[in-house]
């Protein structure tokens, strides 16, 4: 993979990780399980992340896209 296309996927991620600052994922976990009664507990787990880390990479992206040599 050349610089160029790095730089681009390293400016697409940069932009979702500003727009989107994390996401949850939630993890279901059987706590009793009686015959036919089930008791389940689902645990929600964040995922978060600084947008400052989304403006590096974006800017990552851009300066290895300026640098990259003209066509290949």
């Amino acid at each position: 993979m050349n610089t160029k296309n790095t730089g681009i996927i390293l400016i697409v991620i940069g932009m979702i990780m500003m727009i989107y600052t994390g996401f949850n994922y939630v993890t279901t976990k059987k706590v009793v399980d009686l015959g036919p009664i089930e008791i389940n507990k689902e645990t929600n787990h964040p995922v978060q992340w600084s947008p400052i880390i989304g403006g590096i990479l974006l800017v990552g992206g851009i300066v290895l896209l300026s640098t990259s040599k003209g066509k290949q």
